[in-house]
């Protein structure tokens, strides 16, 4: 957190982060399907049943539109008039026109002999419109509508632009909703208004939705402040996060933390012995298993030198000894060297994880956090209960969930807990709409639901029964509350007997 604030501007080298290069995370777009690759030379991506390269496009702006050609080749796509002689006649009602199937020319076998020419996707699409004798017929709508299809049909044509939040939860709500936790894109915008998520915050974040929400705080940060991600199991699941393309700055104000571990941290019984243990014996036990097989391969190296002069002559021992060689028990003393160094990397990279772990315990240990976010597939109401300790008073927090039923559990037991205020359990409601001229109207199929969001502002607990003085002061006034003023008590007149 200390070398968080002091990091200079995220983005030093303004024109060259509108340029795509080498190693860079994008985003292919064609009509509303997306899909995040990392551009590297010579490797082939397919995407949408089409195959290429993505070398051309590195030098180019963010948002340029390429046409796939032939070899698997991108090339940027030059802009054209629209629309043509043909498209402007049109009629007046679609009343007479029959879909039989025979208003094309065109065959089946003549587009592909087309397509096996090179003619481009443009000049197909122009073809068919040429060879459609219903085509002039239609109305200007349906003319639209025929030219989009069979755009989308034999059009190559694919954008490369910039990863961001937006972008990437649609992508991964329209391809992997289930790797996300079925969470909708506004959905996550909600969460990062009420989240309060900004610059120079310190927050808690436990998500299991692949980094998603993680990259979405950080990109609203900007690299400036510190994030401390929980996670379950043996480490964080940051594929999402990977996708934005985050500089090295970025990371060096997040940190991680074992979500087992919060316990003892919250009880005080957590040390740095918790976590150099299991790091440090594993290393040993690979180090330990890396010199039996030292040992191992040694000894089998001088049999084997020993039995192959007698017995080189059969070929049948011949292959014998060269699948005992290619046994990777059986290695060279390069290979040998190499798997020392492995094992020399993973120690070093088990004691960076170390340290970086003891900074977040440190920096949990303060419990003057400024946020917390909580989107798992796990239950929220213990995950909610625990993490609240760590957060300041006036702070706010949110939690996702794809069902309301575990949020209606959590909203009861933090009214019974207390320390909290503004309890919210809402659900955003999404509907698209087509906006195009004269026919602007909301679409036929929408989302049925981006799952619940229990939000909420945490406040100082004033227990009165952890102060003595307090509660001796409280016995007090209740017994003068209790006890009716003399000026009102009233003798009950006795009766003769």
């Amino acid at each position: 957190m200390e070398g968080s604030g002091e990091q200079p501007g995220p983005q030093p080298q303004h024109p060259g982060d509108h340029r795509i290069r080498d190693g860079d995370f994008v985003v292919l777009k064609r009509e509303d399907v997306f899909k995040a690759v990392q551009v590297q030379r010579r490797k082939k991506v397919t995407f949408e049943k089409q195959w290429f390269y993505l070398d051309n496009v590195i030098g180019h702006s963010y948002g340029t539109t390429f046409e796939v050609t032939s070899g698997g080749s991108l090339q940027p796509k030059k802009k054209r008039e629209e629309p043509t002689a043909e498209t402007k006649e049109a009629g007046t009602d679609n009343r007479n026109i029959v879909d039989d199937g025979k208003s094309q020319k065109l065959t089946q076998d003549d587009i592909k002999a087309l397509k096996d020419k090179g003619i481009k996707g443009e000049e197909i699409v122009q073809q068919l419109i040429e060879n459609s004798t219903t085509f002039r017929d239609k109305t200007e709508f349906a003319q639209d509508k025929y030219i989009k299809k069979k755009k989308k049909k034999y059009e190559a044509v694919i954008t490369v632009v910039k990863p961001s939040t937006r972008i990437l939860s649609i992508m991964y709500y329209a391809r992997e909703p289930g790797k996300i936790n079925h969470m909708r894109y506004d959905t996550l915008a909600q969460m990062l208004t009420l989240g309060n998520i900004r610059a120079g915050n310190k927050m808690i974040v436990m998500e299991t939705c692949a980094g998603l929400v993680l990259g979405a705080m950080m990109e609203r940060m900007g690299g400036f402040g510190s994030i401390i991600q929980l996670y379950p199991g043996g480490g964080p699941v940051r594929a999402a996060t990977a996708c934005f393309g985050f500089p090295k700055s970025f990371l060096s104000g997040l940190y991680e933390f074992p979500l087992n571990k919060v316990d003892s941290l919250l009880h005080g019984t957590f040390s740095a012995e918790m976590l150099s243990s299991e790091p440090k014996d594993s290393a040993l036990i690979e180090e330990s298993n890396g010199t039996l097989e030292e040992k191992q391969a040694s000894e089998q190296e001088n049999e084997d030198s020993m039995a192959e002069a007698p017995e080189s002559n059969h070929p049948e021992d011949q292959e014998t000894m060269e699948t005992i060689s290619q046994d990777p028990e059986h290695k060279g003393p390069k290979e040998r060297g190499s798997r020392k160094d492995y094992i020399q990397e993973k120690q070093r990279r088990q004691e960076e994880q170390r340290k970086r772990h003891l900074e977040a315990a440190a920096l949990l240990s303060e419990r003057n956090a400024d946020g917390l976010i909580v989107a798992s597939r796990f239950h929220p109401t213990p995950l909610l209960l625990s993490l609240l300790d760590f957060v300041a008073p006036s702070r706010p927090f949110v939690v996702y969930c794809q069902y309301k039923e575990p949020l209606l559990e959590c909203y009861t037991k933090l009214r019974e807990r207390g320390g909290v205020i503004n309890l919210r359990l809402s659900e955003t409601w999404l509907r698209n709409y087509q906006v195009l001229p004269d026919r602007s109207h909301p679409k036929l199929l929408m989302s049925g639901g981006g799952g619940y969001l229990l939000s909420g502002f945490t406040v100082a607990m004033d227990n009165l029964k952890a102060d003595t003085s307090l509660r001796s002061n409280a016995s007090t006034l209740e017994s003068h509350e209790t006890e009716e003023p003399a000026a009102k008590k009233r003798k009950c007149p006795e009766s003769d007997s």
